[in-house]
This record gives structure tokens, C-alpha cells and sequence, in this order.
């Protein structure tokens, strides 16, 4: 057969070959078969140099044509299985994504937070600002500022924890209350002030139904011109109707605090039977539930960090923490608080 049939016949079944090849692996074995050294038209290559020298320039133009064409056609083709392909592994390699997922359980807030967060943003919505201090203290602002004397019993091993104690001018402890970052900040801020500063707190008790050694305290400062009694009233009785409900009533009574004087503490009335209903299960039928103590702001307080008592005057206020969100949740144990015990903690989310 000579070059020239060789080259029509290839022509003439390619495209057929080409077609018929399936996938991408099999379109290569047709390349190879069709433009390969071995294949018809490498034969027709290797026989130029034995042809007629006239016949060359015709021979050597038509291999060129049959062999773009065949190139055209294996282009096209590889085209079309590389789509077919790709669709073939996206519908074999998606995700069903209606399948259930592994889902872990989503963490909360401790009820200790949300109630500190709850508390501190009644207190914005007045215009109080949140402070912060150290919990290691030193004895001047824990005590001595606070118009605490050397002889108090809360200064004892006994009831405070101490870093370094000896010396009463230098003496390092962990802080009792939260009041000392009332004095820093009287200390580094002119009049008027309005803070609160919620916080850990530490104490020497021993553990139980009601005592932890380590507790939260929400403390409450407002300094200004012509600040009386009735404006200490006033704030705690709006705070108790936004924690407690509209409903809630107040009382006050007569105690004594080192740092406040008139000192006092708040009872609000029971939420759960409104009235003392014999065996409530909150108020066990005395109506009333002590919450916090306040008083206005002792002068000697005032003059420690600075501030003028003749020319202003204020109050402060001091509630636990766990105190208030034991009484709204109807919480019987404090342990439950720091027990880790989900079965508790799930009930606040």
C-alpha cells in the first residue's frame, strides 16, 4: 500500500477510534496508536527518504494534514472525558450533607457570671462605672483606709488570709472585701465618682452549706456634692425592683460597718410568698430576706484618700454574689457553685 492510501485510511478511521475511546487512559493507547513511532503514520515518517524526490513535497504535505487532524480530533475528545471525568468524581466524592454531624454540647456562662454581668449592667444603666484592683492587698487599703482599727478581729490569722504578715505597715494579704479598690480609686480620681467593682474575694471559713473561702462581692461607691441617706435608698430600692421584680419592697435597718456611718442592712421583700406565708420555702415565713449591707461614706474614709468631708459626702453598698443568686434561684448549698457538677450548672444556660 503506498503513503498515500496509508495516509486516507488513517483519515478515515480515526475519528471512529478516537470516539470510541471511554476514558482518558484509553484515548492515550489511541494517540499512541494512531501518532506513535509504530503506528501508520510513523511509517510513512520513516519512508520519506525512500520516496520519489518529486513525490515528497505531496507526501510530506498531506502527512502533516491527516496528522493535525488526527491531533484535532484527540484534543476534542480529551475535551469531553475530562469533563465527563470531573463530573464523575464530584458525584462520587460529595458529602451527603443531610448526614447527622458530630456536634459537641455548647458551653455557657457559670450563673456566677451572668449574675455579676446582670448586677453590674443595672448599675450602668445609672451611670456607674466598673473598677478593678488587686486581689493580693495591702493592709492600708484593706483596713486602715477603710477606717478599719488595729484592734478589729477581722485583722486576726484567723479571719484573714495573709502573704506577709508582721509588720502592720507592709502587710500583704488577700483581700477580705472588695471596698480597697474604693480607696485606689478615691485616691486617683477627683469627685464626683460612681463605681461598682465586682470580684473575688478571700477569707479564713470553713466550708459549708453558706461559707466558702473563696467568694464573689459586688461592691458600690458614689461620691458627690450634697449626697444624703435618701439617695443610698433610692439606689439600692431601684436596683432590688430590677433584680428582684417591680414588686419588690425594701427595708432598711440599723448596723454597724468600720467604713460607713449611719450603717445599714437591706432586706427586700419575699419574692416567692410576698408576704411571710408561713413555710415558704424562701423566706421560711419571715417575709423579709437580708441582702446587703450600705451606709453613707464615714468621713475619717474620706479623708484618708484625700477628699474634703465638708465639701462632699457619699455612700457605699457591698452584696456577695453568691448571696444573690442563691435567694433568686432558690439555691439551698453555695458548694454548688464551685462542684463543677453539670447536672447544676445545665439548669443556667
Amino acid at each position: 500500500m503506498d503513503a498515500g492510501s496509508v495516509l486516507d485510511s488513517v483519515l478515515a478511521e480515526a475519528p471512529t477510534a478516537i470516539g470510541g475511546a471511554a476514558t482518558l487512559e484509553e484515548l492515550d493507547r489511541v494517540e499512541s496508536d494512531l501518532l506513535g513511532k509504530g503506528s501508520p503514520l510513523g511509517d510513512v515518517r520513516r519512508s520519506m527518504g525512500s520516496l520519489d524526490p518529486a513525490d515528497r513535497p505531496l507526501v510530506g504535505e498531506k502527512l502533516n494534514e491527516v496528522t493535525r487532524s488526527v491531533q484535532a480530533l484527540l484534543f476534542a475528545r480529551r475535551i469531553e472525558l475530562e469533563i465527563d471525568d470531573e463530573a464523575r468524581r464530584l458525584t462520587e466524592d460529595r458529602i451527603d450533607v443531610t448526614l447527622a454531624s458530630h456536634s459537641f454540647p455548647q458551653g455557657s456562662q457559670h450563673l456566677l457570671q451572668q449574675t455579676i454581668d446582670e448586677i453590674v449592667d443595672i448599675f450602668n444603666g445609672l451611670g456607674y462605672v466598673v473598677a478593678d484592683g488587686p486581689e493580693a492587698e495591702l493592709g492600708w487599703y484593706n483596713f486602715d483606709a477603710l477606717n478599719t482599727p488595729p484592734t478589729h478581729p477581722a485583722r486576726l490569722e484567723s479571719d484573714t488570709l495573709y502573704l506577709d504578715y508582721g509588720d502592720p505597715a507592709d502587710e500583704v494579704l488577700l483581700r477580705t472585701q472588695t471596698s480597697p479598690v474604693q480607696a485606689r480609686w478615691m485616691e486617683t480620681h477627683e469627685p464626683p465618682v460612681y463605681v461598682v467593682v465586682p470580684g473575688k474575694v478571700y477569707r479564713q471559713e470553713t466550708t459549708d452549706a453558706t461559707h466558702l473561702p473563696v467568694f464573689h462581692q459586688i461592691e458600690g461607691l458614689a461620691v458627690d456634692e450634697s449626697i444624703q441617706f435618701s439617695d443610698l435608698k433610692g439606689t439600692l430600692a431601684h436596683f432590688s425592683r430590677e433584680f428582684f421584680g417591680p414588686s419588690t419592697s425594701v427595708r432598711l435597718r440599723p448596723d454597724f460597718f468600720p467604713f460607713t456611718e449611719p450603717s445599714a442592712d437591706l432586706s427586700v421583700s419575699c419574692f416567692a410568698c410576698d408576704g411571710g406565708e408561713p413555710g415558704c420555702r424562701v423566706c421560711g415565713g419571715a417575709g423579709w430576706l437580708e441582702m446587703l449591707g450600705c451606709g453613707m461614706v464615714d468621713p475619717n474614709v474620706l479623708l484618708a484618700v484625700g477628699y474634703d468631708p465638708s465639701q462632699v459626702s457619699g455612700f457605699a453598698f457591698g452584696m456577695g454574689v453568691e448571696r444573690m443568686a442563691m435567694v433568686r434561684h432558690g439555691i439551698n448549698d453555695i458548694r454548688h457553685f464551685v462542684d463543677n457538677d453539670l447536672r447544676f450548672l445545665s439548669q443556667f444556660r
